[in-house]
């Protein structure tokens, strides 16, 4: 059988994909010693000979490094990452073909002349060879134009395999990233010029028909589009390596950051995820793969690969993989045998995705602002290029512009000096059809200037057509400290103002990072920024728009894409279920991806500081929004349907376990946020949403203001289409609730009745012979639950008694039993005492308690029927061993425990929100909630805490989550609100800023800068309407004012 050459063991990290904590690997390295320090120590002769290495660039361009002929693969990677100055280098990777012209990765372990047979003749080039999941996970810029240029060259090579309309889309928004707006005759010429597609002219037509639509788009929304197109499809960043299975099945193996995939042909027929390994390992041509033993499936399978060599190189690729996307840290170093070893020693040596994200994240410096720039094909005719708007300002960089990370800081570069630095030959173009011509992308615009050597040749630079763009530096007599602008834009000699000679023959993928000779990052003030920047406040009523836009599309994506692929790959929802639902949702959200293209592009052009001429034309919403709320009108049907396909959706889950069982799974995944079902509810809230923002931009505008009459026409448009749904709307929340609480409630079956209504749900204390005992109520129409919660894995609260209606009575005991805000509840089965947190809360379940007795007399024969057929039959008990029921020393405990222990996704769930809070929450609130949802970047800054920290922030559900970026999948973290107050901050809070709200529970502070002052009276009107309830509390106890000020 022989020995297994190589093995690696694929330790646990449930629950992220990032790896848990307890993360190790195995290193070849010595112990205490790094990357850096094997290369530093590694011998090398003082005057040994140059050896040229030929790279191919992403963009086809070809460099020629000259190393030292014994120097490791960490050197030439190295130097490659310093040319380029990339910062997010460990994405990256160089390749070459082997013998069998098989493409293998370099190892940075290893000696270069000892991996590539013939380095002087043989031609490397740089490749992604990690792929992460989202493109929102790259930090740069620079990094997601490389990456949209593998995607490009994926595309010639037939490896990203995809429909025509696709492949004609993708082609598209490459062409914008590289020549700009759409001109038909310019778009035919360049496309003759260069090969983007095997069957490119058949295609043609539906590019040019595609990139028409494109107009305005930056080459930075460009790279991040066909990045956001790319990883939706089956063949993103898979590589194909040929196998077969036991039976001699010609398969196809790959891997990504889940796991290792099986294909057949195109078609991916299997998924090991990482969470499944245990161990992977090869023995000549055979590729073991060994699983966490689970049922009656075989445990260990084994793959046959054309060769030794080729099989030992897909293990590798595994092994990189699994350590780069899985584990925390760095693989430990292991310790040489001391007489023999068994086995490979390969080891993933970089940094891990985490440890990457990290080191970016946590740098002190700041990333100095740069633009993407369209190539000087049409430079030369197109000024207009020139008036893209920069992305140098904190709030807008990542509202506008959807490939702008967050100001995350960023080091220098992530090259690690060495002791050799390779000297860099001339760059030549290798002849290709693909090649394309040198790109003038990116411009380092600092945010304060170094000042030019003398005011006119640095005034004549900017002038210059296609010339690196220098808007917003002032110019003064000062000297140039050595400012290097790496950019392949041929400047005329006269022009050649005293740049740096590294500036001559350097490529076109050059990252915009200032050298070290370029001096220290300089970060202008805020307020400074701010005041380029519309001060009107229509146009932060517009920004309100766009941002809240942002994020329904990703709740529209929730169904759309994540839950639609989850049913699909279990084959869980039965063919007439899927039509009645994706029919329904699908042409909605086409729609408004086309609605917020519409408003990202006419908030950058109102932004523009570069194009006052024309900019009156651009400064108002209202035409946007009235084309777009007509052609609203006729998705009218498809938001009445939703009501049929919420009911059909609850039944067929009722009625299916396997759909049952994807539907509660799926709920526990990161990107389902909410209950699923409150993303299908989005569309028709979304109506009412518009019609607010509306109302308040008629309400800012005079009559006479050019954009009032459009915004005026746009609101009666969409009250016509609101006014139809809002009965359907009550109608739609009521059983969602209902569902919701289907879910999270053990010992109940149709809580979902025909008739019954949902009022409030919430913490009160209930009497017993052990004293005050904490329960979770929950109101109806029809019937008073209360349940306590265990400490089951699922969260859910188990049912303790029910009281119907019809008969109760309740009134106020606080005098009779001496415990503070208590009222006797008394109900034809038993009578029960309960006292509230607060005197307000008293007051609230007193009145809703007595307006739903009053809604049951009129139905009491109805209700009494519901009654006994939704509560699962339980013992019959007096009304004292009821009172008097015994609680776990579990639930006791688990009743003191604090919110933020708890680890289950469901936990933020308002039932369990007002469980940790001592609150309750009414439908009243909800309807409330619904109209206060609200998005966009906050600095946060805690109580302790120096520094302010940008995130992108949405307000739902009584809740805030938090994202790294608006293009972020699922969020990092969230903050339930109900209980906070929201204030300004008092003098002893040392808060110096302008436009920071202040958010308080107990001991719990947190501090929000917002970026205008319409921005922050937003978000304090929001917050506080959605969590404090005024109007009920001051209708309730006119004399309690509310504690929350302005």
């Amino acid at each position: 059988m022989g020995e297994i050459e190589g093995t690696y063991r694929v330790l646990q990290t449930p629950g992220s994909r990032l790896g848990a904590q307890k993360t190790s690997g195995v290193s070849t390295l010595e112990p205490g010693q790094n990357l850096l320090t094997a290369m530093a120590s590694s011998p090398a002769k003082a005057h040994e000979r140059d050896l040229p290495i030929k790279i191919k660039m992403l963009d086809n361009t070809v460099e020629v490094l000259e190393v030292e002929s014994k120097c490791y693969g960490q050197t030439l990677l190295t130097e490659v990452y310093k040319h380029l100055n990339l910062i997010e280098s460990d994405y990256f990777g160089i390749e070459f073909q082997n013998i069998q012209s098989y493409w293998i990765w370099l190892e940075p372990m290893k000696p270069v002349i000892k991996q590539v047979r013939r380095p002087k003749t043989t031609m490397l080039r740089l490749a992604v060879k990690f792929f992460p999941p989202d493109p929102g996970q790259l930090q740069e810029e620079y990094t997601r134009y490389l990456f949209a240029l593998q995607i490009k060259r994926d595309l010639a090579e037939e490896r990203l395999t995809c429909s025509d309309n696709t492949a004609a889309l993708l082609v598209s928004h490459l062409l914008q990233s590289e020549i700009g707006d759409f001109d038909e005759s310019e778009d035919r010429e360049h496309l003759k010029t260069n090969q983007y597609l095997p069957n490119q002219e058949k295609l043609e037509g539906k590019i040019l028909e595609f990139h028409r639509k494109h107009v305005g788009q930056t080459p930075a929304e460009s790279d991040f589009q066909v990045l956001e197109i790319a990883r939706k499809l089956e063949m993103y960043g898979i590589r194909f390596h040929l196998a077969s299975d036991r039976e001699g099945t010609k398969i196809n193996l790959a891997v990504s950051h889940m796991g290792v995939l099986v294909f057949q042909g195109n078609t991916k027929i299997n998924t090991f995820n990482w969470s499944k390994v245990r161990k992977l390992s090869f023995k000549r041509k055979r590729f073991l793969i060994k699983l966490h033993p689970e049922g009656p499936y075989q445990d260990t399978l084994e793959f046959l690969l054309g060769s030794r060599d080729e099989c030992k190189n897909f293990w590798k690729i595994c092994v990189e993989y699994h350590t780069f996307f899985r584990l925390f840290d760095q693989p430990k170093p292991k310790a040489k045998a001391v007489f023999f070893t068994r086995g490979s020693s390969f080891r993933y040596s970089g940094r891990t995705q985490k440890q990457l994200v990290d080191y970016i994240k946590d740098s002190g410096m700041k990333r100095t602002p740069y633009e993407r720039r369209h190539s000087k094909v049409r430079a030369s005719t197109r000024t207009s290029n020139t008036d893209v708007p920069k992305q140098s300002v904190p709030f807008t960089e990542g509202l506008r512009t959807p490939g702008s990370p967050a100001s995350t800081a960023a080091p220098f570069h992530s090259g690690h000096s060495l002791a050799s630095p390779a000297s860099i030959l001339p760059m030549f173009a290798e002849p290709s059809p693909f090649s394309l011509e040198p790109r003038a992308s990116y411009t380092r615009n600092p945010d304060k200037a170094t000042a030019a050597p003398v005011e006119e040749a640095g005034r004549k630079l900017m002038q210059q057509p296609g010339s690196p763009v220098l808007q917003g530096l002032p110019v003064d007599h000062s000297q140039l400290s050595s400012f290097v602008l790496k950019s392949p834009l041929g400047l005329t000699p006269a022009f050649q103002v005293n740049l740096n000679a590294v500036t001559q023959g350097s490529s076109p993928l050059l990252s915009p990072v200032l050298s070290d000779a370029g001096g220290a990052r300089i970060e202008e003030d805020d307020e400074t920024k701010r005041k380029r920047y519309p001060t009107d406040k229509a146009y932060f009523i517009a920004k309100e728009i766009l941002a809240t836009e942002r994020t329904y599309l990703k709740d529209l994506e929730v169904i759309t894409v994540w839950f639609r692929s989850a049913v699909i790959k279990e084959n869980a929802m039965p063919e007439g279920l899927m039509t009645l639902l994706f029919s329904n949702i699908d042409p909605i959200y086409e729609f408004h991806r086309g609605f917020l293209k519409e408003i990202e592009q006419r908030l950058s052009l109102w932004e523009g500081r570069s194009n006052a001429h024309v900019k009156g034309d651009y400064q108002r919403i209202g035409d946007v929004m009235l084309r777009n709320m007509r052609a609203l009108k006729e998705f009218t049907s498809y938001l009445q349907k939703h009501d049929e396909v919420l009911t059909e959706l609850e039944k067929a889950t009722k009625r299916l376990k396997k759909l049952e069982m994807v539907y509660k799974e799926f709920e526990l995944q990161k990107v389902c946020y909410l209950p699923l079902n409150t993303f299908l509810l989005k569309p028709i809230q979304r109506l009412m949403h518009y019609k607010l923002i509306l109302g308040r931009l008629c309400k800012h505008y005079t009559a006479e203001h050019r954009d009032f009459a459009d915004c005026r026409n746009a609101l009666k448009e969409i009250t016509e289409m609101t006014s139809q749904l809002q009965h359907s709307l009550i109608r739609l929340e009521n059983f969602q609730k209902l569902t919701e609480l289907q879910h999270d409630l053990i010992g109940i079956d149709n809580l979902t009745a025909p008739g019954r209504e949902f009022i409030r749900e919430g913490c009160l204390y209930k009497l017993t012979k052990k004293g005050l005992q904490q329960r979770m109520f929950f109101l109806f129409s029809d019937m008073l639950l209360y349940t306590s919660k265990g400490v089951t894995g699922t969260n859910q609260f188990k049912i303790h008694g029910h009281l119907s209606l019809h008969g109760m009575l309740v009134e106020e005991s606080e005098n009779e039993w001496s415990v503070p805000h208590c009222f006797t509840i008394y109900s034809a089965q038993k009578t029960i005492v309960v006292a509230a947190s607060t005197r307000l809360e008293m007051g609230k379940w007193m009145e809703d308690l007595n307006v739903a007795i009053e809604m049951a007399k009129k139905s009491s024969e109805k209700s009494e029927m519901l009654l006994e057929n939704s509560v699962c039959n339980r013992s019959n008990r007096s009304s004292d061993e009821v009172s008097v029921e015994q609680e776990s020393e579990d639930d006791i405990h688990s009743s003191r425990s604090s919110l933020d222990r708890q680890s289950h996704h469901r936990a933020n769930t308002t039932m369990h929100v007002c469980w940790y809070r001592n609150t309750s929450v009414s439908m009243a609130d909800h309807s409330v909630a619904v109209e206060n949802q609200l998005s966009g970047y906050l600095l946060r800054k805690f109580k302790n805490s120096n520094g302010w920290q940008k995130l992108w922030v949405v307000f739902t559900n009584f809740c805030l989550f938090f994202y790294k970026t608006h293009q972020d999948d699922y969020p990092l973290a969230s903050l339930p609100l109900l209980g906070y107050t929201v204030s300004c901050p008092v003098e002893a809070d040392g808060i110096q800023k302008d436009y920071v709200f202040k958010l308080q529970f107990k001991s719990h502070v947190y501090f929000f800068r917002a970026e205008s002052k319409y921005t922050f009276e937003r978000w304090m009107e929001v917050i506080k309407r959605a969590t404090s309830s005024p109007a009920r509390s001051s209708l309730l106890f006119p004399k309690e004012k509310d504690t929350h000020t302005d």
